[in-house]
C-alpha cells in the first residue's frame, strides 16, 4: 500500500514538473515574440521642420453692415398711386421712389395757400392805412397774427403732401420691392431696403489685450466664405470708447472698399490685422504635436546608422517643445526643434522614446497656412 502511494506521488511530481517546464517554454517564446515585435520599426509619416516667414496678426469674426442702411417706409398712410423704381436698382439721394394718392391733401393745400395770399394782401393794406391813421394798431396786429397762422397751416399741409412722396434718403442700392400699385400703405410698412454698399463696414470684437496692437487707420484684410479665394482690403475705422464689462471685449469697426458690391450687409466675415514685425520661425503641422498636461511633445526622427539586419536604423526621440501662435494647419515652434530636423506628423500613438521607425509619406497631413474647406 505504501509502495503504491510512493509511486503515485512520483508520477504526480513528474507531471507537475513537465507542466512547469512547458509553461516556462511557452512564456519564453511569448516574451521573445513580443521583444521581436517591439524591435520592429513602426510606420509613421514625417516632415522636415522648416523656417518660414511668420507675420504676427490678430484674427476675429464679425458681421458686415452698410455705412448707411434703412428699410424705407411711409410716414403717413395712403394708397400707392405710382412706383418709380425697380428691385435691385441703384438710386441717388432724393430720387422719387413711391407716390401715394394725395389729391385731397393737395386741394386742401391750395385752399390754405389762397387764404394765406388774401391774408397777406389784407395785412399789407392795413400797414399802408395805419400810416394814414385810417385803421387802428389792433387791426394791424390781428391781421398780422392771422397771416402767421395761415402761413403755419400752409407749411403743415405742405409737409403732409411731401410725406406722400417717398424719396431715397441717401445714395445706395435698393432691395426687393415690397409694395404694389393700389395697395394701402399704412405708416411704418416697409417699401424696400436701401443700403449704401461702397464702402462698407465690418464690425467685430477683440479682447482688451489687443488694444495695444491696434490703432485707427491700420490696414487689415477681410474674407468671407462666399469668396474663399478672395481678400478684401480695408482699414480700421474706429475703436469703441469702452470695453464691454461682461466679456472684456472691445468693439472695432473696419471700413472696406466694395466697388463690385460683393459684400452685403449681414454677411459673416473673418478679419485679420497684421501686428508687429515680420518674424522667421520654425513651423510644423499641428498634427505633429502631442498635447499633454505635463507639456507638449513631438517625436524627432534620428538616424542611428545600420541595424542588426544591415538596414538603416531610425529611432524616434520624444522631446518637449514650446509652442507659439497657430495659423491654419501650422504651429510656430519657439524651442525644442531645430530647422532641418525630421519630425513625426502621424502615428505618434504607436511610439515611445527610442522606438525604431519606418517613414512612409504616402499620406501626409496638411500644413496649409490658409486651409480652405472642400465640399465632397
Amino acid at each position: 500500500m505504501i509502495k503504491r502511494m510512493v509511486i503515485m506521488l512520483l508520477v504526480l511530481g513528474a507531471l507537475a514538473g513537465g507542466i512547469y517546464e512547458f509553461k516556462a517554454f511557452v512564456s519564453g517564446k511569448i516574451k521573445a515574440s513580443l521583444a521581436g515585435l517591439a524591435n520592429q520599426p513602426q510606420t509613421v509619416s514625417a516632415t522636415e521642420a522648416n523656417v518660414e516667414q511668420w507675420q504676427p496678426h490678430l484674427q476675429a469674426v464679425g458681421s458686415v453692415r452698410a455705412v448707411n442702411g434703412a428699410d424705407l417706409s411711409a410716414q403717413v398712410g395712403g394708397i400707392v398711386s405710382a412706383i418709380h423704381f425697380e428691385s435691385g436698382s441703384d438710386v441717388t439721394k432724393g430720387t422719387l421712389l413711391v407716390e401715394l394718392q394725395a389729391a385731397d391733401d393737395i386741394a386742401k393745400l391750395q385752399s390754405l395757400q389762397a387764404s394765406e395770399a388774401l391774408a397777406r394782401v389784407t395785412y399789407n393794406r392795413d400797414l399802408q392805412q395805419l400810416k394814414a391813421q385810417a385803421v387802428s394798431q389792433q387791426t394791424v396786429d390781428n391781421d398780422g397774427q392771422n397771416l402767421k397762422s395761415l402761413e403755419a397751416q400752409v407749411a403743415q399741409q405742405q409737409a403732409i403732401v411731401d410725406y406722400k412722396l417717398i424719396r431715397a434718403p441717401f445714395d445706395g442700392q435698393l432691395g426687393i420691392r415690397q409694395v404694389d400699385l393700389g395697395q394701402y400703405l399704412s405708416p411704418g410698412t416697409a417699401i424696400a431696403t436701401l443700403q449704401a454698399l461702397d464702402p462698407i463696414y465690418v464690425d467685430f470684437y477683440l479682447p482688451q489685450q489687443a488694444l495695444s496692437d491696434i490703432k485707427s487707420g491700420q490696414p487689415l484684410a477681410v474674407r468671407v466664405d462666399t469668396y474663399p479665394n478672395e481678400t478684401f482690403a480695408g482699414d480700421l475705422k474706429a475703436i469703441n470708447s469702452k470695453v464691454d464689462p461682461s466679456t472684456r471685449n472691445v468693439q472695432v469697426r473696419a471700413e472696406v472698399k466694395n466697388p463690385e458690391h460683393k459684400l452685403l450687409p449681414g454677411m459673416f466675415a473673418t478679419v485679420e490685422i497684421d501686428t508687429g514685425a515680420l518674424q522667421h520661425l520654425v513651423t510644423l503641422p499641428i498634427t505633429s504635436i502631442a498635447y499633454n498636461a505635463f507639456g507638449d511633445t513631438v517625436y524627432v526622427v534620428e538616424d542611428k546608422g545600420t541595424g542588426p539586419d544591415g538596414k538603416p536604423l531610425k529611432v524616434a526621440r520624444q522631446t518637449f517643445v514650446k509652442l507659439g501662435a497657430t495659423r491654419g494647419d501650422q504651429v510656430a515652434i519657439l524651442s525644442g526643434v531645430n530647422a532641418g530636423e525630421i519630425v513625426v506628423t502621424a502615428g505618434q500613438n504607436k511610439l515611445h522614446n527610442g522606438s525604431p521607425v519606418a517613414i512612409n509619406n504616402t499620406v501626409q497631413p496638411t500644413a496649409d497656412a490658409r486651409p480652405t474647406p472642400t465640399d465632397e
